[in-house]
């Protein structure tokens, strides 16, 4: 496959599993991310979840809450090496009771033949004085 295809591929795979969050389809959240104990999810504010298990408890916490999340992407850059790949994007969130921007890091894995995530990182960014 040319190097476009999978970008476009990982892009799409990005973009689903932020269509599941504001969606708070804990189905469709599953479909995105590999199930295996190698998964990785470092939510803003959380200690590092390792295993699909804890992974997918998170979603189903979080899903269960009251605050729903808007996303806007922006400065979103896909990487590749052979059958992975990492998106780095700012995500800027909007609800109700919060505004803030959060720099992820996502990567994916090509496992058979479709890009799945295996890690997730979100750290808060620190307003700055123009803020």
């Amino acid at each position: 496959m040319s190097e476009t295809v999978d970008v476009a591929a990982v892009r799409a795979a990005n973009r689903s599993y932020y269509e599941a969050f504001e969606a708070r389809d804990l189905d469709a959240m599953s479909d995105v991310w590999h199930h295996d104990d190698a998964v990785v999810c470092t939510h803003p504010g959380w200690k590092t979840l390792h295993g699909w298990g804890a992974v997918a408890g998170s979603w189903f916490a979080l899903f269960g809450g009251p605050q729903q999340l808007q996303f806007i992407l922006t400065d979103e850059r896909v990487h590749l090496s052979h059958d992975v790949a990492w998106v780095t994007v700012d995500e800027n969130l909007i609800s109700d009771q919060v505004g803030a921007t959060v720099a992820a890091v996502n990567v994916f894995r090509r496992i058979d033949g479709r890009w799945r995530m295996v890690l997730h990182h979100g750290s808060p960014v620190a307003p700055t004085a123009q803020d």
